[in-house]
């Protein structure tokens, strides 16, 4: 419960702008918890509700865990999964190479900084 401690108004704005800025905003949260977050911004200082403390410590924890760690690491993640895709379409065609397409990481981050850069990770 660390993160009840330090819940104020700068905090959460803090988290709802860097959730906004990597797209986890509206990808990750309802909006039932989109709003209990904007009306907790507008109408209180610092939580003192245990109850409200809970609810936004569950949102934040949501929030965080979808947050991006780095460049480097969202592209590893983001090329492993387009990889996974090929590698099943070049079985279906029969290359002999398809099966090592999973395990290079090379190859991996190569198509994440790749599929970052096109959907325009820096703006």
């Amino acid at each position: 419960m660390a993160v009840a401690m330090m819940m104020t108004r700068q905090y959460l704005l803090k988290i709802r702008l860097k959730a906004l800025r990597t797209r986890v905003w509206f990808k990750t949260l309802s909006r039932v918890e989109r709003t209990i977050v904007n009306l907790t911004i507008k109408c209180v200082e610092e939580i003192h509700s245990a109850v409200l403390a809970k609810t936004i410590s569950e949102i934040i924890t949501k929030i965080l865990a979808r947050l991006p760690q780095g460049f480097v690491s969202e592209a590893q993640r983001v090329g492993r999964e387009m990889a996974e895709i090929l590698c099943t379409t070049g079985e279906k065609w029969h290359s002999s190479q398809a099966e090592c397409w999973k395990c290079d990481s090379q190859f991996h981050r190569f198509l994440g900084v790749n599929k970052l850069n096109e959907i325009g990770w820096f703006n």
